[in-house]
């Protein structure tokens, strides 16, 4: 990943999202603790650990939905006034009736405009519906009922919303749940573009271990603290993560050692 300019710090506005001292207690349960954590821009962080690890829950403290200690709070490249950070968060999962005749542009338009969506909507919303969902390949999408999309497309449409405006901090918690498994790796595929071609933090929640970790710049491992940070082959590979999961062995880089010693290297 190559540097930023600083014009490139300045069109982000954000370079680095700081986590110090976190913690999270419902209580006397200590869900989370010590939480330190530095989240730059244009880093995809793939966040592993059991259930019950916390992971959800530190994306709630994130999102300011569930009281915390320490403190939470993006750093400016350069001087310049400062801004509340611009969260996009993706579910695991969105509630909805599938035999409403509620459409995708109808879903941003809920979310764009403060008119009420049975009176049509603005070019300007529909304009920036089609934009994000470009963003995501599924513009064809654009007037869909949501109760006919399958799992991947659903969570394509829910991931150009979180695109709207384009974030400082991308969310996505398990974002495949749900998906089929042809459609889990392209997914992954589409949000690693997106963080290269937008610079986008990201932080994704994943039990894909496998599949994530050929396309994360960094993985932590949860378990109410981090308990291994670095490359995702590292963090597999440590003596935790085995305990916890056992031997997981990324499918390109096992390729690569077959290689290697066919090769005598």
């Amino acid at each position: 990943m190559e540097n930023k300019s600083p014009d490139e710090c300045l069109d982000c506005r954000t370079c680095c999202t700081r986590l110090e001292k976190v913690g999270v207690a419902f209580g006397v349960n200590q869900v989370l603790k010590d939480i330190n954590l530095h989240i730059h821009c244009g880093q995809l962080t793939a966040i592993i650990g059991p259930n019950g690890a916390g992971k959800t829950t530190l994306f709630r403290a994130i999102l300011g939905e569930v009281p915390f200690t320490g403190e939470i709070h993006n750093d400016l490249s350069h001087a310049q006034k400062p801004h509340d950070l611009i969260i996009g968060y993706v579910p695991q999962r969105l509630e909805y009736d599938a035999t409403s005749p509620v459409s995708v542009l109808d879903l941003f338009a809920a979310a764009l405009s403060a008119r009420p969506v049975w009176t049509g909507q603005s070019g300007a919303t529909i304009r920036a519906a089609r934009s994000a969902l470009d963003m995501v390949e599924a513009g064809q999408l654009l007037r869909a009922r949501l109760g006919t999309l399958s799992g991947g497309q659903l969570q394509r449409v829910l991931l150009a919303l979180a695109l709207t405006p384009v974030p400082d901090l991308l969310l996505l918690d398990e974002p495949v749940s749900g998906v089929d498994p042809s459609g889990i790796d392209l997914f992954y595929r589409m949000v690693s573009d997106l963080r290269r071609r937008h610079h986008l933090a990201i932080l994704l929640v994943s039990h894909d271990c496998a599949v994530v970790a050929r396309h994360a710049d960094r993985m932590l491992f949860l378990n109410r603290s981090i308990l291994s940070d670095g490359k995702p082959a590292d963090v597999l590979g440590s003596d935790i993560v085995i305990k916890t999961f056992g031997r997981v062995i990324i499918p390109e880089a096992a390729a690569c050692a077959r290689s290697s010693q066919e090769d005598g290297l």
